[in-house]
């Protein structure tokens, strides 16, 4: 899907520029989806060459190395507050900047992040899930985000294994070691000072729809926002903070493309519907307590890889959801972009879209048939979310229809959220309410994000 807010440079002068540039053009620029690939598609594409196998493997091979590598594993109790689904940077020649994340090195990245729950101890886990290089990072701290980039209280210095100081290896995730700080639910900042030769990252997430800040040198104690410039809208080095949650409440997790991932929502104002789910759960005391985590990535697939848009949601579903920790209901919503961009043209250079395959309404629920055995098999609910309209021509809207009639109608998922019926026209059933759209007839407005937030059942997650 297109990636609207983001606009990430190769690299970050000393002399930092007052803003990153966030503009329609860029917009526009990024209005790109890639479609999908299945077994037998796989089979063709490993005829295609080098070049298939160069962008299709490229995440499959990382995310093996990142499963080989070490990771600390939290103690009973710790759940996840807060998460992001990290993706590979494409690596490939001549990628346009905004395909491209900054050189951070000797600077301090502050990112802001909200969280819905309150505790006492925390842990942050930075990753370098799909890095070909190690990341070094001189100190990190926590602390309540205030307006822009200043703090609203005193920073915590955070430490790995008693230092404040930690390299990681590619493909290693690591948690910083307990801070023990009484949190409320609200914003916080996370401000990691980057080693001088640490080089541009090659993992992110690219659409945070949230500004970071950048200042040179190590500002990570600093509580006023004067050092700091306006920095790039992605996440980088971060993918969870943890929570002791005793007992624990356990954690929803959404997951899907750029629908969850809030695509178009207004910027710094968490509206996507993931946000608006997690102020009913906190404000209902049947579920207040439960963390509400978006594992959404833009653009991304239910069946294949792509260079930009992160490794298929069957191929990541492990990592970013059954093995989150705390994770106990899962709300899956993804599949449009399988079926939307498969007539999509093959690009030069840099091809988000590949490979260019068609896509079945049995392809698809062959895939959610698999995320459903896997998720009862490690003991966790899932909920299918039908497919939104998204104004297809006729042959791929079948597609969505039959979908949608088989999650409604058919057993395998523990509840479905119609957000279809929420969001369509009455009297134009493929096209979103004029209300709900954001401008660009795929993608719901905030009023629309909210309405599925309100549409799903909070029985689902009372016991």
């Amino acid at each position: 899907m297109p990636f609207s807010f983001t606009s990430s440079m190769r690299s970050v002068p000393l002399a930092l520029p007052s803003a990153f540039p966030i503009d329609d053009a860029t917009i526009r620029a990024n209005d790109a989806i890639a479609s999908h690939a299945t077994r037998t598609d796989r089979c063709r594409l490993a005829r295609l060459g080098r070049r298939a196998a160069l962008i299709l493997g490229l995440a499959a091979a990382v995310s093996q190395g990142a499963q080989a590598a070490q990771q600390a594993t939290p103690t009973d109790g710790w759940q996840t507050a807060w998460a992001t689904a990290l993706q590979p940077v494409p690596r490939v020649a001549h990628a346009p900047s905004y395909n491209l994340a900054p050189a951070l090195g000797g600077r301090t990245l502050r990112q802001v992040i909200r969280v819905q729950v309150a505790g006492a101890q925390w842990r942050l886990r930075l990753s370098n899930r799909y890095g070909d290089r190690p990341v070094s990072i001189d100190a990190a701290s926590l602390a309540p985000a205030g307006r822009g980039a200043a703090l609203a209280g005193a920073p915590l210095a955070l430490t790995f294994g008693g230092a404040r100081s930690i390299s990681l290896a590619p493909g290693e995730s690591r948690l910083s070691d307990p801070l023990t700080t009484p949190l409320r639910p609200g914003p916080l900042a996370i401000s990691l000072a980057i080693d001088d030769k640490t080089a541009a990252p090659n993992t992110w997430h690219k659409l945070a729809s949230q500004l970071s800040y950048v200042s040179s040198d190590d500002k990570t104690m600093d509580r006023d926002a004067a050092p700091f410039k306006v920095g790039p809208t992605s996440w980088l080095f971060i993918d969870a903070l943890l929570v002791d949650a005793r007992p624990p409440a356990g954690v929803i997790v959404a997951i899907g493309d750029s629908i969850t991932d809030g695509m178009r929502s207004t910027l710094n104002a968490n509206a996507r519907w993931p946000d608006r789910l997690a102020e009913r759960i906190e404000a209902d005391p049947a579920t207040a307590g439960r963390a509400v985590v978006n594992q959404g990535i833009s653009g991304n697939r239910l069946l294949s890889n792509s260079a930009c848009y992160g490794e298929s949601l069957t191929s990541r579903f492990d990592h970013d959801a059954l093995t989150l920790p705390g994770s106990r209901d899962i709300i899956v919503l993804i599949g449009i972009n399988d079926i939307n961009f498969q007539a999509m043209p093959p690009r030069a250079g840099l091809d988000c879209d590949f490979p260019h395959t068609a896509v079945s309404a049995a392809d698809l629920i062959a895939g959610y048939r698999r995320l459903i055995e896997r998720a009862h098999h490690a003991g966790k609910r899932i909920f299918g979310a039908t497919l939104t309209p998204a104004s297809l021509p006729a042959d791929r809207e079948a597609i969505r229809l039959a979908v949608n009639h088989w999650m409604r109608e058919a057993p395998g998922f523990d509840g479905v959220v119609d957000f279809d019926r929420v969001l369509r026209d009455p009297a134009h059933p493929a096209a979103l309410q004029r209300h709900y759209d954001s401008g660009d007839h795929i993608h719901p407005s905030d009023a629309g994000y909210r309405a599925m937030a309100e549409a799903i059942p909070l029985r689902f997650f009372s016991n």
